[in-house]
């Protein structure tokens, strides 16, 4: 007989091989974006720049809410983190574009 402890387990292991799954896919998008060692000469385009930034401050969500445990975590914390990886990833991307 399954307890409803068991299910919510379940779920939670689901959960997080999924964002593992997201996470690895967002790691080769973005290898695949960056230039190779035979063009490290070249510049990236603001958009390209743009592109491996997003997908940093995605990354680095899904590593805090579900590696971190922040989402069972109360409200408050959740949306301080959020706000603390949007400050954070914006100055990145201006610092680097500007």
């Amino acid at each position: 007989m399954t307890t409803p402890a068991d299910q919510l387990f379940t779920k939670d292991k689901r959960t997080v091989l999924i964002a593992w799954a997201a996470l690895s896919a967002a790691t080769v998008l973005a290898w695949l974006l960056t230039p190779g060692e035979s063009q490290s000469a070249t510049t990236l385009g603001k958009e390209l720049v743009a592109a491996i930034v997003v997908l940093g401050l995605v990354k680095s969500r899904l590593i805090i809410r579900y590696f971190m445990e922040v989402r069972h975590a109360p409200r408050w914390l959740q949306v301080a983190t959020d706000g603390w990886l949007a400050v954070l990833w914006l100055t990145l991307l201006v610092i680097y574009l500007v």
